[in-house]
């Protein structure tokens, strides 16, 4: 059917002209847990410190992109990757990692704030994303969100207190422009109940509710966008923070 807006004529086809499921092949004894990590300094470090090593390399014009295996401490292997910046990347380097195999996602990151009581580093878990990019509408009809699964979510809510660590969970706003959030548009969202605002989320749940995976996401307070000028609170130098979340997320990720 068309549509005077193009992005609202969603085709249910699940078939595809270039199908990542008929491209790619799985990869051998790879693990199904997968950690989708934005922090780039931490997955270099633990490479370069031995304790994670090259599965495969996710290639696009960006250059190349190492998909790591890691082990917890107890033994426990995963896979984690920088997933690429910006809903369409971000989603199509999920798409090729359940086409090698992935099942069960964790996505960690950083996000700006939309009410400056929360500090930066606090932890946040988005339970819905407004849907304010264009990926994500390729894979569901159109909406004004989208559900993140109950299940996943809970399943990080209860690894985060089982370790006493203190977080909020809540709706985010995923939009594609960040030089875009207008100070009305971001009243907007606050008035609807966002807490944060990424450029993933939504695209990220999207993708997993249409290939049927698990999928939760856990982000930290990063800069402040709720007030007149902007702060951005020195968020991308927390390095503790970053390393914490990453483990956080790798078991959330393995309890899924």
């Amino acid at each position: 059917m068309t549509h005077d807006v193009p992005i609202l004529e969603f085709d249910p086809e699940r078939g595809a002209l270039i199908d990542p499921q008929k491209l790619i092949q799985p990869l051998p004894a790879a693990p199904e847990t997968c950690v989708l990590c934005f922090f780039r300094d931490v997955l270099q470090d633990l490479h370069g410190r031995g304790q994670a090593r090259i599965l495969v390399e996710l290639r696009s014009e960006q250059g190349a992109n190492p998909l790591y295996e890691v082990q917890t401490p107890d033994g426990r292997a995963f896979m984690a990757v920088h997933p690429g910046v910006g809903a369409p990347l971000a989603a199509g380097h999920l798409e090729e990692l359940i086409a090698l195999g992935g099942r069960r996602f964790v996505a960690c990151g950083g996000a700006g704030v939309l009410h400056g009581h929360l500090p930066v580093g606090h932890i946040l878990i988005p339970d819905s994303a407004v849907r304010d990019e264009g990926t994500s509408y390729h894979y569901l009809p159109p909406a004004r969100e989208v559900q993140l699964d109950p299940a996943s979510v809970a399943t990080l809510q209860q690894v985060l207190e089982q370790q006493g660590v203190p977080h909020t969970v809540g709706k985010t706003w995923t939009t594609d422009a960040f030089y875009r959030e207008t100070p009305q548009r971001i009243a907007r969202r606050r008035a609807e109940g966002c807490l944060m605002v990424e450029m993933e989320c939504a695209a990220f749940a999207a993708v997993a509710e249409f290939r049927r995976v698990a999928f939760a996401q856990l982000l930290y307070g990063g800069d402040d966008v709720s007030a007149e000028v902007w702060n951005s609170r020195g968020w991308t130098e927390k390095g503790s923070i970053r390393q914490q979340l990453f483990w956080l997320a790798a078991a959330g990720a393995l309890a899924l």
